[in-house]
């Protein structure tokens, strides 16, 4: 029997061995101290996104208010988060729906 692979959304940093029932987001949200240029090098930085794809991130976050950034279990988002908080980013973790989308 062939294990089902993940649903991970677009431009996100996936954990392969979790299954989607169990998946989490890191979600980083607006804030009026960090300059775009700032959270496009934190998300090229830390989650290693293509400059191209920390962009479109970036100008999520800036224009709805908050982007997902990484999707797997919850002990490693957890690290994800405390590790945008230690750059002066706004983040929570949220539970990812059934599809893997948050929905």
């Amino acid at each position: 029997m062939c294990p089902t692979a993940p649903t991970v959304l677009p431009g996100t940093r996936q954990d392969a061995r979790t299954s989607p029932l169990h998946q989490w987001h890191t979600v980083v949200h607006d804030d009026p101290v960090n300059t775009m240029d700032y959270v496009v090098w934190v998300l090229r930085t830390y989650f290693r996104l293509p400059t191209a794809l920390a962009e479109r991130r970036m100008m999520q976050v800036h224009t709805t208010g908050r982007a997902v950034v990484s999707t797997g279990p919850r002990e490693r988002m957890e690290v994800d988060v405390a590790a945008m908080h230690s750059y002066g980013l706004r983040a929570t973790i949220e539970p990812a729906g059934p599809d893997g989308t948050g929905q």
